[in-house]
């Protein structure tokens, strides 16, 4: 719950913002004060949604300060202690109840306390008493809390809804409220009868009160006039005038109402002694549509040692200054002289400050805009805009550099011009025909100002950004739309079919849109009313695709044009050529959904990095693949890549957004759903540095095109942050327990309360997006939160505003339209499922009940109840009856007419002509249906023969049943075919859409009944029906496959969907969605049954992830199990095979390397112990997986030397560098069987040399030892000597083979004294100094000085590991004569051109690293000047630069180290000259020489130096010449400084 601030992570004690520039959230709608500036004028802080926060605004420009955290609920208001000394707390209110009391300067909680019921709408600390705070709620009551003695009180002054109060600065006990219905009261808190006085006036909500600053009621001019002939009064409304002059000490209050009428009341009289009428003032350059009914918010303010000038706001965010004592009508002056000035929505609170010799006011307002204006010349300081929703997407213009595009969720694009001198936060602001969250933006690569955007609800657009503001033109809208959100936005060249003849009339570029229903758009700019193409089209046609294509989810053109990245849902990345998209290949990697892909920049000095592709997706790894080979290499047959070039993990959640660096090479920003941004070093897979500045889940990230070390990422927690990479305090994502408090915070994130409330008609903001939710992740590439409750749009608060005078509470009105944030969306909102079935229920067919109830052995209802009722009179009426009766027969003898006797008794119908009986016929069935027994009335009908009027009445009320239906065709086939469609409609209604299928069916409507089925998910049925009734091939019948495969696979039942899709006879997508499961189990049936149809090349993919994912849980046996199906995977056998020998090799020799959790499964395989390592492999070879030819040993030579893997690094995971290892082993060996020594040398150099580069010291020895037990010689015989080639590669591999023994001499020293036991190096140190001297990597300057103190060669910063002092005990001791001769071996190491040649790389990599420093110092002193400018003290910036020069884990060692010598700075062209004198020099050595690696000559020097007297005296001597000639680095020359005294 405690307050965080941003910059380093932690709370913002010192409260500088560290560096970080931010676009805040906005602040909150419709509360009398939510907003307040501290006493010192140094902070001004507004509640944002369920947040506080704070800027600095002492000086000429507003910075971000930090935030207070801990409200759950929407702040309601908020407000500064102004008691002197206690300037530092502030006090909020939330919309729960509950007050939080906060010490600003720490940005920490002090107290809380809740002793509200209800919502809380106002609240203020008194100015007289330091701990006193006073709140008001919705249902009137009023609370006192003394916080320093913790007590409190009570007052209940009117059951009406509180909407403002304010605490007299003059009288400690008297306090002010304002209410919704106009009244405002004046209470006394000493008294036990509180109400000093009930002010009426305000026919409307009271806005805002505010206290005359100077106590006393002398008169003023005007007002005298007023009360002595009240002009459009009439009369002072409370009261008669009363001519009492003799003015008690009193006090004025001023208030402001929402009936456009600021009052000033007298304090000690009780009443109204003037009233200002709002004037129509005239908007300028306002951005609201003129049809839209004018809105009000009045809210007051008056400014300390002003008694008699007041600030009001007044219509659509204009400010005025009423000066009381000015005579006449026109008391006002409008603040804000120019153009733009103004705000251009409602404004809600005003406080001022004096501060230095300036007297400030703060504004906020609807328009989302918070401005500071100078009192003294009414004019506007500066405006600080905020953002009311999630920040979508960030976009830097590729043309005007430093502008940065910002998609919100409150449907506005911000354009910020970061570089803007004289205002740091100039932001313009683009609303026109958006109607919802901007999700996508990207700039046109050459045009200028040109802008598309993509929206939640499908929109795409563009923009023209610099068109004046005051004439705003709406954006240009692409006429197609997709059916959800847009994720991805790209512009590329041309594709078919927009590519014509005429070259003229095409674009250079057309722009890419990709949405959630997984399509993507080609739009031409130049005709965006025209039809966009779906690009799958071409697709299909140039690859001749016939299974179902991925849905889409990411979209990116590589810069310079030519090949088009598409990421998919089931988490392949496919790479098309320009411009018919011809398929290079699919790189298979994630297995989720893919939301980001970024190719890496054209301009650097290494062209190769333009082919890195870097991508995220849900899970939370990034992949970057290197796609050089692929390009260059083009075959015909598209290829599947599965190996990633680097791999980068850290990140605990999905990867929302990617950047790289546009100022380094390989340097990458990650955004992610953990909270952080992280900057990567691609080629070192190594984290760099961690941001956790934000309170929420990040959605976008740039990296600034100006400045190196900047970059901005956008989050869920409605802010944009700028921050800098050298001041950043972690290097890595937060691992489990920082993403679990991640967790916890977003769920104390607001819920906002359903209050009730009439939904404006036809509107459900919450119903769209929880369909989207319940989609789960997968359908929905971004979670889009409902962010504002409603968003921001006019007509939506024009109902608001309509409904707050039927609401119960304040609050309600300012709930719907605050920036609070609605987490409605995440359950499935209850009221739309019920407006489903509603229809259902209202209509319930009435024939069911009466059966049941009829059922309790009752006799059964008569169906002529009238009839038999008038037979059951008495005995006179029944004698009547008869008479009657007789009497109408017999005038019917005499052919009159009976009807006009027998008007009363119907009942005699049943005796006389068939005219009489339909009568009574009709009779009875009217009762029948006043009684609601249809089913008897359809009786008699039928009866009487009337039955097609009951079918229609009965298709009417929804009445029919299958007792009508079946009667149906009595009437005609017409009528029963008729009949059965008005059933199955009825029937549908009732949501009984099977029994409804079968009617239709029984009328040969064999199509409509499937497609009924389908339409409600019922597919099981509705493939039976089509199986049942169709053609085989009838084209329906794969289509129902397919849609039930997609929603299957959509809620996750993947076997199920391949089901389907075998159905509909395409096994690609079977095996495609079965193994999108991605465990082992899933995998392997995946390949089996993709071996099945015939997909040779797809199954192959599948085994080979599945026996790569049984070899991470050390089966080996499952692992080979499933690669024997396939000829082409035999190369990945033999592989396999190896690497289980090579492991259960290493962990015979290394019984201490801590138990795996997974025991090892291995095979149990007859070995030939006794034979070299590479033997007894080609044995079991040979033996168990039948390599029993040389055809066979070629081919897997071949399959296996297609494959490359990336180069190891020390991020490297062990059990890949082992693999790597096996597969260059492997190559080894089937080149020694096959007699290709120069080949297997090259091979085992690479095995070697990987480990070596991996980091794994002990790992590097092993396998020599395994491989090479012998040493090199036997090897360097079998080579042709004429070949300089692998000639170079042996001595290569002799050096390695030398450095090992030379490092187990050292180990295994036999003096055993402790200077050399202390001087005992772990591989990992070895290897830091190893990698620093070969790639120019600086160690850190302190533990080299220490290492010089110590006079040994090397810093130790770890202890050497258990195992590794063992394996060294292990070793035999040997004897001095063997240990000299060991020695002599170790001449190969001294090599001297080898020693120039690593020289002059060292001196390369010193120079980039000083050219790379200069450029940090120059950025740091840059980002100092401006925080200088920026109002920041000299001082503090001094000590922060100081600070980091040190502290910059990069920062240039060797810079650092030659102190000693030179302290002069260098300059640019001499290190320009430095660098290529070096690079010349590179260039003279032989060609040879740079080919292979080769251990670091002067290490081994003072390894040798180290052993001393154990050492030949020759080989001293050549080390300490080398040494001499090239230890010119500063590592070595500290380090060799005891030799060569």
């Amino acid at each position: 719950m405690a307050a965080t601030g941003t910059g380093t992570g932690t709370g913002m004690g010192t409260g500088t913002g560290m560096g970080v520039r931010a676009l805040p959230a906005s602040p909150n709608w419709y509360s009398s004060r939510c907003s307040d500036v501290s006493s010192d004028g140094r902070l001004f802080g507004f509640a944002a949604r369920h947040r506080i926060c704070l800027l600095d605004v002492a000086a000429a420009a507003p910075t971000f300060y930090g935030e207070l955290i801990g409200h759950t609920d929407r702040i309601s208001a908020f407000a500064f202690c102004h008691c002197p000394g206690h300037g530092g707390l502030c006090a909020s209110s939330s919309d729960d109840g509950s007050v939080k009391i906060w010490d600003s300067g720490s940005l920490s909680p002090v107290l809380e306390y809740s002793l509200h019921q209800n919502a809380i709408s106002a609240l203020h600390w008194s100015p007289l008493v330091k701990d006193l705070i006073v709140t008001g709620d919705e249902k009137g009551v009023i609370v006192c809390y003394w916080h320093n003695r913790n007590d409190s009180q009570q007052f209940f002054p009117e059951p009406r809804t509180v909407f403002c109060l304010t605490c007299s600065p003059h009288h400690e006990n008297l306090v002010a409220i304002g209410y919704k219905d106009g009244m405002v009261v004046i209470i006394d808190i000493s008294r036990k009868r509180e109400v000093v006085h009930r002010l009426r006036g305000h026919e409307d909500e009271i806005h805002g009160l505010a206290w005359c600053p100077v106590p006393g009621e002398e008169r003023l001019p005007a007002w005298q006039d007023e009360l002595q002939a009240p002009s459009e009064e009439g009369k002072v409304p409370n009261g008669e005038l009363t001519q009492d002059t003799a003015t008690r000490k009193g006090c004025y209050l001023a208030s402001g109402s929402k009936d456009q009428t600021i009052r000033i009341w007298s304090c000690s009289r009780g009443r109204s002694v003037m009233t200002l009428k709002l004037p129509p003032t005239k908007r300028r350059g306002g951005a609201v549509d003129p049809a839209v009914k004018e809105r009000i918010w009045l809210t007051v303010h008056w400014p300390a040692g002003h008694p008699s000038d007041i600030l009001s706001s007044a219509f659509g965010g204009e400010l005025l200054l009423w000066n009381l004592t000015q005579p006449g009508k026109r008391k006002w002056t409008l603040l804000g002289s120019s153009e733009g000035q103004n705000h251009s929505r409602i404004v809600f609170n005003l406080s001022s400050v004096k501060h230095q010799d300036r007297e400030l006011l703060f504004s906020i307002s609807m328009d989302r805009d918070v401005k500071c204006w100078d009192l003294s010349t009414l004019d506007c300081s500066w405006t600080m805009p905020s953002l009311g929703g999630f920040v979508y997407s960030l976009a830097f213009s590729p043309v005007d550099s430093g502008c940065l595009a910002v998609g919100v969720g409150d449907s506005m694009i911000r354009v910020w011009n970061t570089l803007s001198i004289n205002n740091i936060y100039d932001v313009k602001t683009f609303w026109q025909s958006i109607k919802s969250k901007v999700t996508a933006l990207s700039w046109h690569p050459t045009k200028e100002g040109s802008l598309a955007f993509g929206t939640d609800d499908g929109k795409v657009g563009i923009f023209d950004t610099l068109s004046s503001s005051a004439k705003n033109k709406p954006p240009q809208i692409s006429s197609t739309y997709h059916k959800k959100t847009v994720y991805t936005l790209a512009w590329g060249p041309p594709t078919p079919p927009l590519i014509s003849g005429e070259e003229s009339e095409q674009p250079s570029v057309t722009l890419y849109s990709c949405a959630g229903e997984g399509i993507v758009f080609q739009h031409n700019p130049w005709k965006l009313n025209g039809e966009a193409n779906d690009i799958n089209k071409v697709i299909r046609d140039t690859n001749s695709v016939k299974h179902k294509l991925p849905a889409r989810t990411e979209v990116s053109w590589k810069p310079d044009g030519k090949l088009l990245a598409l990421g998919n849902e089931d988490g392949s990345i496919e790479i098309f050529q320009a411009p018919n998209l011809k398929l290079l290949c699919t790189i298979q990697q994630h297995h989720k959904l893919i939301n980001a892909i970024r190719w890496h920049h054209e301009h650097g000095t290494q062209p190769e990095l333009s082919y890195l592709i870097a991508s995220g997706s849900i899970n939370a790894t990034i992949y970057v693949h290197n796609l050089k080979s692929v390009v260059e290499n083009s075959s015909e047959n598209p290829l599947t890549i599965t190996e990633p070039f680097r791999t980068l993990a850290g990140h605990t959640a999905k990867i929302t957004s990617l950047s790289w660096s546009p100022h380094h090479e390989g340097r990458l920003v990650s955004a992610c759903y953990d909270g952080t941004a992280q900057v990567w070093d691609v080629m070192k897979e190594e984290p760099l540095c961690n941001y956790r500045g934000h309170q929420g889940r990040l959605l976008s990230v740039q990296w600034s095109p100006v400045e190196p070390d900047c970059v901005y990422t956008g989050a869920d927690d409605f802010s944009v942050h700028k921050w800098h990479i050298s001041k950043q305090e972690h290097t890595r994502p937060p691992q489990g327990k920082k993403s679990i408090e991640l967790e916890k915070k977003r769920s104390i994130q607001p819920k906002v309360k359903a209050k009730k409330k009439k939904k404006p008609v036809g509107k459900s903001p919450g119903k769209q997006d929880a369909n989207d939710a319940m989609n789960g992740d997968e359908s929905m590439k971004e979670m889009l939160l409902e962010e504002n409750g409603v968003s921001d749009h006019e007509e939506e608060k024009e109902a608001q505003e309509a409904e707050l005078a039927d609401k119960v509470s304040v609050t309600v009105s300012r709930d719907t339209s605050s920036s609070a944030c609605d987490y409605s969306s995440f359950s499935f909102p209850k009221s739309s499922v019920t407006q489903k079935a509603a229809p259902v229920k209202k209509d319930p067919p009435k024939e069911k009940p009466t059966p049941d109830a009829s059922l309790k052995k009752r006799k059964p209802r008569s169906i002529l109840p009238f009839s038999t009722l008038m037979d059951h009179r008495s005995k006179e009426e029944l004698h009547q009856d008869c008479l009657r009766l007789a009497a109408c027969l017999k005038t019917k003898d005499n052919n009159e007419d009976v009807s006009p006797d027998l008007k009363d008794c119907i009942h005699l119908g049943l005796f006389t002509d068939r005219d009489a009986l339909h009568k009574m016929i009709d009779m009875e069935g009217k009762h029948h249906l006043e009684n609601g027994h249809a089913e008897l009335f359809q009786q008699l009908m039928l009866w009487k023969g009337d039955m097609k009027g009951v079918l229609q009445a009965a298709a009417e009320r929804g009445q029919l049943t299958d007792q009508l239906v079946a009667m149906a065709p009595m009437v005609g086939y017409q009528a029963w075919v008729w009949t059965v469609e008005a059933f199955a409609k009825q029937l549908c209604f009732q949501e009984q859409y099977v029994k409804a299928a079968s009617h239709l069916l029984s009328i040969h409507k064999v199509y409509e009944a499937i497609e009924l089925l389908k339409v409600n998910n019922f597919y099981r049925e509705a493939i039976v029906m089509a199986k049942a009734r169709l053609r085989p091939e009838d084209p329906v019948l794969k289509e129902l496959y397919t849609s039930w495969a997609a929603l299957l696979e959509k809620d996750g039942h993947y076997s199920m969907a391949a089901k389907c899709y075998l159905g509909a006879s395409s096994p690609y997508d079977a095996v495609k969605v079965l193994s999108k499961k991605g465990d082992v189990a899933s995998l392997k049936t995946a390949a089996e049954l993709a071996l099945i149809s015939g997909e040779e090349e797809l199954s192959a993919t599948l085994s080979l992830r599945c026996a790569q994912d049984l070899l991470l849980s050390r089966n080996w046996v499952g692992a080979q199990e499933v690669l024997q199906q396939h000829k082409t995977l035999f190369g990945q056998r033999l592989v396999f095979c190896l690497n289980e020998l090579l492991c259960s090799c290493l962990s015979e020799r290394n019984p201490c390397e801590r138990k795996s959790p997974v025991p090892p499964c291995y095979h149990s395989w007859e070995l030939n112990r006794e034979a070299p390592f590479l033997d007894m492999v080609t044995q079991v070879w040979q033996n168990v997986l039948g390599m029993d030819t040389t055809e066979k040993a070629t081919c897997a030579q071949e399959q296996l030397g297609r494959i490359e893997h990336p180069p190891s690094t020390s991020n490297t995971h062990p059990k890949q560098v082992l693999f790597h290892i096996s597969h260059d082993l492997a190559l080894a060996a089937l080149s020694c069987h096959l007699g290709v020594w120069d080949e297997a040398v090259k091979r085992i150099l690479g095995a070697v040399s990987r480990s070596f580069d991996a980091g794994n010291f002990t790992l590097m020895q092993e396998i020599c030892s395994i491989i090479l037990p012998e040493g090199c010689d036997d090897l360097r015989d079998k080579l042709d000597s004429t070949n300089s080639q692998s000639m170079d590669a042996c001595r290569s591999l002799e050096g390695f083979v030398a450095y090992r023994q030379l490092y187990d001499l050292w180990w295994n020293s036999p003096r055993d004294s402790l200077g050399l036991q202390k001087a005992v190096l772990g591989p990992s140190e070895q290897r830091a100094l190893e990698q620093s001297c070969v790639s120019g990597d600086p160690t850190p300057e302190e533990t080299v000085q220490s290492a010089a103190e110590m006079g040994e060669n090397l810093c130790s910063t770890t202890e050497v590991s258990k195992c590794e002092t063992q394996n060294g005990s292990r070793s035999d001791s040997v004897d001095v004569a063997d240990r000299q001769s060991a020695l002599k071996s170790c001449q190969v190491l001294l090599s001297e051109e080898m020693a120039a040649l690593q020289n002059t790389q060292r001196d390369i990599a010193e120079v980039q690293e000083t050219l790379a420093e200069m450029i940090r110092q120059h950025q740091q002193q840059r980002n100092n000047l401006q925080e200088n400018t920026n109002g920041n003290s000299q001082g503090s910036n001094l000590e922060q630069s100081s600070e980091t020069e040190s502290d910059k884990p990069g920062s240039d060692s060797n810079q650092m180290n030659c102190k000693d010598e030179a302290k002069q700075p260098v300059t640019l062209p001499e290190l320009t000259k430095q660098l290529l004198n070096a690079k010349q020099k590179l260039a003279e050595f032989p060609d040879n020489l740079k080919v292979f690696p080769f251990p670091d000559v002067l290490e081994c020097c003072l390894v040798l130096l180290h052993l001393g007297s154990q050492c030949p005296p020759e080989l001293q001597e050549q080390a300490l010449a080398l040494l001499r000639k090239h230890g010119g680095a500063g590592v070595y020359r500290k380090a060799a400084r005891s030799f060569s005294t």
